[in-house]
């Protein structure tokens, strides 16, 4: 069976960031992990190592979150490069060229040596809101020989790959039969999965992607500025202006294109959040005025004010709402 690189629950998710790596603190390369605080908590990882390659899949019932920075990446030169499945929840990449979402039956390349940030976000199934991902680590330099060009920092590849399923699907026979299978019949099925992703990745790379115009790249930055930036208290157009090297009114400018000034869409993001937030836990795990703090409020009186003017509802009933929705259906099941 697969060894448990690492698991977490409510006893130790605090512990996570020193955990992720395992026992030897060599998987992966380093950076920051962390969990949300759920009402449901467990991570597990398991592990299945073939020569210089891993297999690694993760289960887990909260969202997770990896981020490294240039800091990782002058203290930890390791370049790696990793093979991403989803089988269920979404996995969301984003660096400076933008956003990436990976849904179920999709698969995604990225590299170690830019920064980025990953999410990992839960999905309602009949067993609960579960993620689980299956993922590679190949040393760069051998992925290399399964490409054409450089994979600089990330390749999508989506489900109209039959591809992505054959390659997942070994890799999966691969990790649950890991004592029932030679290491060179391993060793070959493993390398045979990449060569099959490097396949289309060479096809992919041979395509002439759609340009974006000047602006689409401009509001992708917005975006992305705001996102990551989006429960700092101080976030306003005159940050995001200067964090993104742009004038304020055309930040204003680039945001009126979603159908809000750039204030509004950050109250919105952040309510939304927030409404995530209120119906994954209890009043007795997080108050509503920690959750107002933590998406970026300054005030649990504004706060209050405006989730009741854009949800109807105020926040303590939107959670009781939400407990009695999953009580229902927990009977009904």
């Amino acid at each position: 069976m697969p060894e448990t690189l690492f698991a977490l629950d409510r006893r130790n998710y605090q512990d996570c960031q020193r955990l992720f790596r395992g026992d030897r603190d060599q998987e992966y390369y380093s950076g920051d992990f962390w969990i949300d605080d759920a009402r449901q908590m467990t991570v597990r990882a398991q592990k299945s190592e073939i020569g210089p390659y891993a297999i690694i899949v993760t289960r887990a019932a909260t969202v997770q979150h990896f981020r490294r920075q240039q800091r990782h990446i002058r203290e930890d030169a390791t370049d790696l490069s990793i093979l991403w499945f989803v089988r269920k929840g979404v996995l969301c990449f984003s660096n400076h060229l933008g956003r990436q979402e990976v849904g179920p039956g999709e698969a995604l390349i990225t590299r170690s040596t830019n920064p980025f940030l990953v999410e990992i976000r839960t999905e309602d199934h009949a067993g609960g809101a579960t993620s689980e991902v299956l993922h590679v680590t190949v040393p760069t330099h051998l992925l290399r020989d399964h490409v054409v060009r450089e994979i600089s920092s990330s390749l999508f590849i989506d489900s109209s790959w039959t591809e992505v399923s054959i390659a997942r699907n070994i890799l999966t026979d691969v990790f649950e039969n890991d004592h029932d299978v030679s290491f060179k019949s391993r060793l070959i099925l493993v390398e045979a999965a990449i060569e099959v992703i490097g396949h289309v990745g060479r096809r992919l790379q041979s395509e002439v992607p759609a340009r974006q115009t000047i602006a689409e790249q401009r509001l992708d930055q917005v975006l992305r500025f705001i996102e990551v930036h989006l429960c700092d208290p101080n976030l306003s157009t005159a940050m995001v202006s200067e964090g993104c090297n742009l004038s304020p009114r055309y930040v204003s400018s680039l945001l009126r294109t979603t159908g809000s000034t750039c204030t509004e869409f950050i109250w919105r993001r952040r309510l939304e959040h927030a409404r995530n937030w209120l119906m994954q836990t209890e009043a007795r795990e997080v108050a509503v005025h920690e959750i107002a703090y933590g998406v970026g409020f300054k005030s649990p009186a504004h706060f209050s004010r405006m989730f009741k003017r854009v949800f109807g509802v105020n926040a303590s009933e939107c959670r009781a709402a939400s407990r009695e929705a999953d009580k229902a259906a927990r009977m009904k099941n």
